[in-house]
């Protein structure tokens, strides 16, 4: 089991080609409160379309994913896998640096369950996701 920090975090989400190219960073996590932020600042590379600047709902998906896969690792020191996952689109996301928050709403032997909130700028919430989270290493 390790022991994670932001920025072995940070590492591992460089180190996948599609999270650095969302341009993903873990921001803060606190595994007593078992509360995960990541940040995906708007870009070319994730827009529906560029002139629009509005971020397309597969990295809105992406974002979420991730936040909660990598709440799991910094709450348990293992990797962890997507067993399932539904994400409810709330407000277009326009240009900003989007924000989840992944809370765990249950930690089992096998499974997790991540709920993720994503906010915009103007803490105005985006769009809201489940996961199913593998726990066993």
């Amino acid at each position: 089991m390790m022991q994670y920090t932001v920025e072995t975090l940070n590492s591992s989400l460089e180190s996948s080609p599609f999270a650095a190219h969302c341009k993903l960073q873990v921001t803060a996590f606190d595994v007593g409160a078992q509360r995960l932020e990541m940040i995906m600042p708007m870009s070319n590379g994730i827009a529906v379309m560029t002139a629009l600047k509005q971020a397309h709902g597969g990295a809105i998906a992406t974002l979420i994913d991730t936040a909660g896969s990598y709440a799991v690792m910094a709450f348990l020191g293992i990797d962890s896998a997507t067993a399932n996952l539904r994400v409810d689109y709330l407000k277009p996301p326009f240009d900003s640096t989007f924000k989840a928050v992944a809370t765990a709403r249950r930690i089992g032997k096998s499974i997790a369950v991540i709920d993720v909130d994503v906010v915009n700028d103007k803490a105005e919430l985006i769009a809201v996701g489940r996961g199913a989270f593998t726990t066993k290493a």
